[in-house]
This record gives structure tokens, C-alpha cells and sequence, in this order.
């Protein structure tokens, strides 16, 4: 069968590369394209890579409305290539200021809409359930609390685990020890403090210049950025500049496994950071209109995925003007081993990987997705 698969973003790219390597386990004869990022190509052909998340990653409200005129131009680009490839399904994976546009699109042509990874609907802008309802034939969840969200707004969602997982699983098969890593990486001898910024340009200029800072405040401390390839650089070297805060690239799950503390952006990497086990504070800022906005709309008590799934202040959440130096020392001391809240967190971790689940969910996800289509194909 053919695959059409969308993806927007970093985690994205990891997630749908996962999914399409269960695909082809379930479905050997698979025919993928897609828009999504290297590893994506690296199961399904670069060939096959319609278009790069490096094009399309667009970060807050102020960011999207300067490139308006992209991403409408991308939409139209989206949809020809969907209908010159004539897929048997288009299978959305987060990203869904673009993919319900997508979907809506597909939903009208008749072609099959898959949603894997739900948005976040349960935390803001939950009139997309509505477009769930109308423009999604079959929603896939990743988070176990959601089902009973979905269900009673009439919307039957499988789900199969979290594929973060698997994501976690396979790359920690490849840490080499934590003496290695240091003699690889140029470290010292000192604790290592992570510091994970964002993924995107304007979340880690908002973000790092803070976490420079509180490396200056702790000399006893090693400060090393988890740094993205898809992004210069000169970048990084730019915010860090009179610093001795240290940047390794695409060495994410290494870095947090060696690490004593992190300081992370909300999103995906507080979850991942937790399911590793490292202690965590959360801390995140961004332009003041995108703030006020979010604040007016978004109906949860927390940003992290690690207190939102615990329903529980896990991690605390320094967030905005909340977000001081002075804070967030307090809290590294707190956490880090033989502080006063390290146990307890580490007591929560466990806890929290109970609820999630262990590794497979990829290949779960998609031998049910095939299934599905295989008996689509049969009722014809």
C-alpha cells in the first residue's frame, strides 16, 4: 500500500521514522512519501522526502503570522503532491496547524485520514476536536489519560503505548560509559548540568541567554547545551559566547544519561528527560504577545508533559517572568542526588513510567494502522 505521512518537526521525524519501520515489518510491500526530516529518509528514501522540517518549523504566534505567505504556499504544494501520489492513506503526525488543513483536504478527496499523535486539544483550542470529528477517520494516542478524553466527546482513539519509548530504548543501547563520553566530548570531572533550549531558532534565543546566565552562577557545575544539527552552529556560539557553558550536537539522550541535573524548554524533551531519569527543572519564555495569548487560552495548571500525565507538580515549572536565575539555582540544589526533593522525584519517575508504558508502541501503532486499511480494502 502507499503512505502518505506528515511531519513538521524534530520529534516528528523521529516518531514517523519509528512508525514507518513498524509499517514495513507489517506491511513489506509499503511505498512511502512524506514530509518530515532525515530519519524519515533513512527508511523511506530521501528520494521519497517531499519536503524538509527545516522549511516548515514555525515557532509561536508572532513567527507564523511573518511567514503567512509560506505556509499557504507550502499547503498548496502539500496537497498537489498527495494527489499526483495517489496514496491508500495520508497519516498526520502532530503539526497541526498544517496537518488539519491537510487533512480536511484529504478527507474531501475520499483518501483515508490517519492522526498519530493527537494534538494536545485537552490543553488548548479544543474546538479541533471538531475537526477530529470531521476531517479524521482514525485518531492514535499516545498518552493513556486521553482516552477517556476522547471518548466522551464521542471519539473512539487507540491506543498502543508511548513511542517516545522506543525512541529512548534504542538510543541508550548506544551510550558508551559516562567516563568515555566525558573523554569524548572534551568534559571535566565536575557534575553535569544539561541545558536543553528548544528545538527551534526563536525558542533557544529566548531561552538560552537565560541558561547562560545561571551557568555563571555555578562554577561547581558543568553547563552543556543538547545542541540540533538542523540548526548553524554559529547559533549556539553566538548566545554562548563568554561562557565556558559547552555545546554537543545530536547527542540528546547521551548527554541527559550522564547528567546529574537539566534545565529543559517545555515540550517533549521534559517527558524524555524524565523517562531517562535525570532530574529536571523546567524552565520556558517566550515573546510577551505569544505569552498573553497562550495564557488566555490554555486550560491546563501545567506545561509539562511529565506533570500533565502525573496530574502532580513533579517537576516544578518556571515559566515566563517566573523564570530567575535565583529560582532556579535553588531548585538545581534541590534535586540534584542528596538534595532535599531527589528522592521524591525519583520515586515520581518510576511511577510515571509505569503509566507510559515499555517500548513497541511504534511497531503496535502501525501493525493496527495496516490492519485497519487491509480491512478497508476487503469491505470494498
Amino acid at each position: 500500500m502507499r503512505y502518505y505521512l506528515i511531519a513538521g518537526e524534530a520529534s516528528g521525524d523521529l516518531h514517523g521514522a519509528n512508525l514507518m519501520k513498524g509499517i514495513l515489518k507489517a506491511d513489506p510491500e509499503a511505498v512511502f512519501r512524506f514530509w518530515g526530516g532525515d530519519r524519515m529518509a533513512e527508511v523511506g528514501g530521501r528520494e521519497n522526502l517531499a519536503k524538509h522540517y527545516k522549511q516548515t518549523s514555525f515557532f509561536g504566534v508572532a513567527d507564523v503570522l511573518r511567514h503567512l505567505r509560506t505556509i499557504f504556499s507550502q499547503l498548496d504544494e502539500c496537497k498537489r503532491d498527495i494527489v499526483a501520489f495517489g496514496p491508500d492513506v495520508v497519516i498526520h503526525i502532530d503539526y497541526p496547524g498544517f496537518n488539519f488543513k491537510v487533512a480536511k483536504f484529504a478527507h474531501s478527496m475520499g483518501i483515508p485520514t490517519f492522526y498519530y499523535i493527537s494534538p494536545k486539544v485537552w490543553a488548548w483550542k479544543e474546538r479541533r476536536v471538531e475537526m477530529i470529528r470531521k476531517w479524521v477517520d482514525r485518531l492514535f494516542i499516545i498518552f493513556p489519560f486521553e482516552r477517556e478524553y476522547f471518548r466522551k466527546r464521542g471519539i473512539e482513539a487507540h491506543y498502543e503505548g508511548n513511542p517516545i519509548m522506543d525512541s529512548i530504548a534504542q538510543s541508550l543501547a548506544e551510550v558508551p560509559s559516562k567516563e568515555q563520553f566525558a573523554l569524548e566530548n572534551g568534559l571535566d570531572s565536575r557534575p553535569i548540568v544539561s541545558l536543553l533550549a528548544g528545538s527551534r531558532k526563536n525558542e533557544i534565543k529566548k531561552n538560552l541567554a537565560f541558561m547562560v546566565a545561571l551557568s555563571k552562577a555555578h562554577p561547581e557545575w558543568q553547563f552543556v547545551v543538547a545542541g540540533v544539527s538542523w540548526l548553524d552552529k554559529g547559533l549556539y556560539e553566538q548566545l554562548l559566547e563568554g561562557s565556558d557553558v559547552k555545546v554537543l550536537i545530536d547527542k540528546t539522550y547521551a548527554l541527559l544519561k550522564h547528567s546529574d541535573a537539566a534545565v529543559v524548554c517545555s515540550g517533549t524533551a521534559t517527558l524524555e528527560t524524565a523517562l531517562i531519569g535525570t532530574p529536571e527543572v523546567v524552565c520556558y519564555r517566550m515573546d510577551e504577545f505569544s505569552y498573553r495569548v497562550a495564557r488566555a487560552f490554555v486550560k491546563i495548571g501545567f506545561i509539562s508533559l511529565v506533570n500533565i500525565i502525573m496530574d502532580s507538580e513533579v517537576v516544578r515549572e518556571l515559566i515566563q517572568h517566573d523564570m530567575t536565575v535565583e529560582k532556579a539555582s535553588e531548585e538545581l540544589k534541590a534535586i540534584v542526588e542528596g538534595g532535599a526533593k531527589h528522592s521524591k522525584m525519583m520515586e515520581d519517575y518510576a511511577a510515571m513510567q509505569r503509566v507510559v508504558g515499555g517500548a513497541g508502541a511504534s511497531d503496535r501503532f502501525a501493525a493496527r494502522m495496516v490492519e485497519i486499511l487491509k480491512e478497508k480494502r476487503v469491505t470494498k
